[in-house]
């Protein structure tokens, strides 16, 4: 039988792979035989993620710094990846930041950055992927990493600007999905809920907001590390080659009740 999850002579680019969710995500892809162009804007940090996967995996990793926010250097690393790859085959559009303070005393700056790295970043690098890619092959993954708060909002940490946002990127994935189908490419949502990473270490380990997570989320604890490989590796393999407009929480049920 096919293995539906091997992604053996594939080539995946992951965008904020400098460090946590990215990372991790670009493991799981590099152990299920996925070559990586880890994007950031840290190039030093992404060298050292591109030495550990070829170490650890085997695969071929080509780091690139990338500003996501420009779009000269989005269509640059693409066309560099294709012409060291020949394809893009994955997209997983993880970079994103968040500005926490009360709605009224977030300023026009913080929310346009929210905009333009969370939502328009994330539409910027598809665009390109997809015109110089994914249609031309007729093939394609495009995975968009929202959040379970561009779902529902929140009581514990004002961040306006991160759940519109991240809304925004829920819908856009909809909309894409729908637009890209005819070209054999599926756009789908991953919604994290509350996981560590360098960003949300400090927040998540506070007895206030431990106490919060027992009382809200079903499961009673944080997502561990790894418990967005599954996801990832479904959504980018061709098990889920049906499955297109989706927006998939991994938030150990916050979102259901």
């Amino acid at each position: 039988m096919m293995d539906m999850f091997d992604l053996k002579g594939r080539v995946a680019m992951v965008t904020g792979c400098s460090g946590g969710l990215g990372v991790q995500m670009a493991r799981a892809l590099a152990a299920a035989g996925c070559n990586i162009v880890p994007i950031a804007r840290r190039l030093e940090k992404l060298e050292e993620v591109a030495a550990s996967l070829r170490a650890d995996f085997g695969v071929e990793a080509l780091p690139l710094r990338c500003d996501i926010t420009s779009t000269g250097q989005v269509d640059d690393v693409v066309a560099k990846t294709m012409e060291h790859f020949g394809r893009i085959d994955i997209l997983v559009n993880n970079a994103g930041t968040g500005a926490v303070a009360p709605a009224e005393e977030i300023t026009d700056a913080q929310f346009e950055n929210e905009m333009q790295i969370d939502l328009f970043g994330s539409f910027r690098v598809a665009r390109a992927v997809a015109a110089k890619a994914m249609i031309p092959a007729g093939y394609g993954r495009v995975i968009n990493i929202a959040s379970m708060y561009g779902l529902v909002g929140n009581k514990i940490a004002p961040c306006s600007p991160y759940h519109a946002a991240k809304g925004g990127v829920v819908n856009l994935t909809r909309g894409l999905a729908a637009e890209w189908g005819k070209h054999g490419i599926t756009v789908n949502a991953i919604c994290p809920g509350y996981f560590y990473t360098p960003l949300t270490v400090e927040t998540l380990n506070s007895d206030y907001f431990q106490d919060h997570a027992r009382r809200v989320i079903p499961l009673e604890r944080y997502g561990n590390e790894g418990e967005l490989d599954t996801a990832v590796l479904f959504l980018s393999s061709p098990a889920s080659s049906y499955v297109t407009g989706v927006a998939l929480p991994v938030d150990g049920g916050y979102t259901c009740v």
